[in-house]
């Protein structure tokens, strides 16, 4: 399958994912464990059929760094899923999708990179549409929908922290990283969920059942695996741009399939977000 439409269809599919965890009663906390186990068990057995094996000297060095970044992508589960819960999912999607912006601030604290005058406007620019997706200015200010929006938000928090983590990775690159991280989150989810809510994927109903497997091994493992066998032939600038397709198909489904409402300033909102953190990817010189 050519690169290109891998990432399409990966990107496509990870929009989709509200939908199911919308099915699944359970605590967010022990559907980010599920999803974390059988992705996990997706991997191995693709790297198994390929015959790929997880060099442990080539690692070690990137092992402390790849366990902070997975416990980090655990918790942003957790967050992303309850924001599902308490706002819609266009709106959550758009809070998350403020992570982008958080790396391009973050960045040149971290790395000394000189910030842009390019950057400088997608950061104004994208926070404007983030007070926008709120609700400044008398749209909806009702606690649910504010408590959804934070967990989006912290949620978008915790994914630029994975990211920025990556970046000191030197050894590990693609599904291995992946792997090792989905490892550190089982490692520390397991215990989160016994101490709060307990286990309860027993319980689940046939619909809830099929929903945790889909979001497993198919929005999980099968997407991650072509994601990233798909990176090394593609550039930098293209799977970046290619990666908003994600939460186009989440709003797309959240206002059609879910029929939840956004105002017309969140909607604007909304695409200044995107907009302005996919102009940044951009190499354009002003």
């Amino acid at each position: 399958m050519h690169a290109k439409l891998k990432i399409i269809i990966s990107m496509a599919i990870f929009g989709t994912v509200s939908i199911f965890v919308r099915k699944i009663s359970l605590s967010s906390g022990e559907i980010a464990l599920s999803r974390a186990v059988i992705a996990t068990i997706v991997i191995l057995v693709y790297k198994a059929l390929l015959r790929k094996g997880l060099s442990i000297s080539d690692i070690k060095k990137d092992i402390p760094i790849l366990f902070i970044s997975g416990v980090a992508l655990g918790f942003n589960w957790i967050l992303l899923f309850q924001a599902y819960k308490y706002t819609s999912v266009s709106i959550a999607t758009l809070s998350y999708y403020f992570a982008p912006v958080i790396v391009m601030v973050l960045s040149p604290i971290l790395f000394k990179e000189k910030m842009t005058v390019k950057q400088i406007i997608c950061f104004v620019m994208s926070t404007i549409g983030l007070t926008m997706v709120i609700g400044i200015g008398g749209l909806d200010k009702s606690s649910a929908n504010l408590i959804g929006i934070g967990f989006g938000l912290g949620a978008a928090v915790l994914y630029a922290t994975v990211v920025l983590l990556n970046k000191f990775v030197r050894n590990v690159t693609g599904i291995d990283k992946t792997l090792i991280q989905f490892l550190a989150a089982i490692i520390v989810l397991i215990p989160y969920v016994l101490a709060t809510t307990g286990v309860y994927i027993g319980s689940l109903d046939i619909i809830g059942i099929i929903s945790v497997l889909i979001l497993g091994i198919v929005h999980t493992g099968i997407c991650y695996c072509m994601y990233f066998s798909s990176l090394k032939d593609l550039k930098g600038q293209e799977a970046s741009i290619l990666s908003y397709i994600d939460p186009l198909v989440a709003i797309i489904l959240s206002v059609t399939i879910l029929n939840e409402p956004i105002s017309f300033m969140q909607l604007i909102g909304g695409m200044l977000i995107l907009g302005f953190t996919l102009l940044n990817e951009i190499e354009i010189k002003f």
